[in-house]
């Protein structure tokens, strides 16, 4: 019965952020525009780390994963309600959505795992610094960027699975601007507490295990950067993690609010508004804080801009 429940929907309806088409037409402006910055400023991280040989270190090889992996995030949501802004029909099928979803959770754990395995990179060259190229070898590097992707791709796998083998009948509006979990989960026939609570722990899974570790890894940082004499020293060693501790508390500030709570204390507006933040605002903002807050990704850009002046110059004489 569970099943022929579920072939009874054939797609649902996204209301998206607004109903007036005036403020839809500003919202879409604004939002290509702020499409258009993430994807040109994750991939020109992506271009410098793979061009300019000084930043060929587990660091940047990790920040230019998470780069890419921030382009394909962004790219999930926002095309669609591009879409949606310039269009009445605001339907999605089922296939459409689940897909959609599926891709969402995908990156998103993706990114968490790789922003817990860049704090266990800072930590190695912190706390272990005679030891760092030893174990940060290429090969482990590559083992741990595949382990978060697999990760990441199983465990979606499964709870998206789970969410659209549910059956669905009646109401098929969704109140957000994509095919979010909690929205998805709240239109399934009959009494949803159990599979609120698979959420949660998949959100404890995807989002609080790999804060923990990144908590813990930080914890070790301060204690050895508090253990060095100089101040220089110090500076040096907290400059390496600024732009990573910045990135860990936007992205993990707002999915813990969003995913770690049940429908009793969920609001659409808060939820929406959380959305825009870590799927889209966020995004757009890591290129900022890792080219404006790390000086060797700032001089491998003036470097890397020279070598092009320079290399045009000489082929137009």
């Amino acid at each position: 019965m569970a099943r022929s429940n579920v072939t009874e929907i054939a797609g649902f309806i996204l209301l998206g952020l607004t109903d007036s088409h005036v403020i839809r037409l500003y919202l879409f402006g604004m939002f290509f525009l702020i499409y258009l910055f993430t994807i040109l400023g994750n991939t020109t991280i992506i271009v410098i780390i793979t061009l300019v040989t000084q930043l060929y270190s587990p660091m940047y090889f990790f920040l230019r994963n998470l780069s890419f992996t921030e382009l394909c995030y962004i790219s999930v949501t926002v095309p669609r309600m591009l879409r949606d802004f310039l269009q009445s029909d605001n339907f999605i099928s089922f296939l459409g959505c689940a897909t959609q979803l599926y891709f969402f959770c995908f990156l998103g754990t993706t990114e968490c795992f790789l922003l817990a395995t860049m704090a266990y990179d800072r930590y190695i060259a912190i706390c272990q610094p005679l030891l760092y190229m030893s174990i940060m070898t290429k090969k482990q590097c590559f083992k741990l960027s595949l382990g978060c992707v697999l990760a990441a791709m199983t465990l979606s796998l499964g709870q998206i699975t789970f969410v659209f083998s549910l059956p669905f009948c009646g109401l098929n509006i969704i109140d957000h601007f994509f095919c979010d979990i909690l929205p998805v989960v709240g239109l399934v026939c009959g009494d949803t507490y159990v599979n609120e609570m698979a959420i949660f722990m998949y959100g404890s899974l995807v989002i609080a295990s790999p804060f923990v570790l990144i908590l813990v890894s930080y914890v070790q940082i301060l204690a050895a950067v508090f253990r060095i004499d100089s101040t220089v020293g110090r500076h040096k060693a907290f400059a390496t993690c600024g732009s990573h501790l910045m990135s860990v508390t936007l992205f993990y500030g707002t999915a813990t609010v969003t995913y770690l709570r049940t429908k009793s204390n969920y609001t659409t507006g808060e939820a929406k508004l959380m959305s825009l933040l870590y799927s889209i605002f966020i995004p757009m903002l890591n290129p900022l804080i890792y080219s404006l807050r790390n000086s060797q990704v700032k001089n491998a850009i003036e470097t890397l801009f020279v070598k092009l002046k320079e290399k045009k110059k000489w082929t137009a004489q």
